[in-house]
């Protein structure tokens, strides 16, 4: 259960990963295209239509934001009850926490668009949290292995 831990911790933090890379070469490549004369209004956002390079980006960034890490996120807190490791359940808790907050924040950035430095600022959060959690298993003592049990009598 300790690898599946820190596998899905990873997975997160791997998620984040993905989600900056998305992010710029989505934004990269809408710069490029509005430099080159192209126009980018509600139309031809609301006709999905792939329009130039690194459009693919948006759509990647929304579903590993929206779908593939807080699923990961949640998966880590259920598997943190069954792993015998000081501070599994706490650190999976709080990265559940920071991408709930991450996911609040994303879908608040259109209406309140200062949001997105919170929301950027808050990745790397998820990002460390989730890196600190795969790498506490690694370091943790098994709960009860190397310590007495509370009722026991010493001698």
């Amino acid at each position: 259960m300790r690898r599946i831990y820190s596998a899905i911790a990873w997975i997160v933090a791997g998620g984040v990963a993905v989600q900056a890379a998305s992010i710029a070469f989505a934004f990269g490549g809408m710069g490029r295209y509005i430099q080159d004369g192209g126009v980018i209004d509600k139309a031809l956002v609301e006709s999905r239509q792939a329009t130039f390079t690194g459009d693919l980006g948006f759509p990647i960034h929304g579903i590993v934001g929206g779908m593939v890490i807080p699923l990961a996120a949640l998966a880590l807190l259920i598997v943190a009850f069954f792993v015998k490791a000081r501070g599994a359940r706490k650190w999976a808790g709080i990265v559940l926490a920071l991408v709930a907050l991450q996911i609040t924040l994303g879908y608040s950035i259109v209406d309140m668009p200062y949001l997105g430095l919170v929301h950027g600022a808050n990745a790397l959060a998820v990002l460390l949290t989730a890196v600190y959690a795969a790498l506490l298993i690694r370091r943790s003592t098994r709960i009860g292995a190397d310590e007495p049990a509370a009722d026991a009598i010493a001698t």
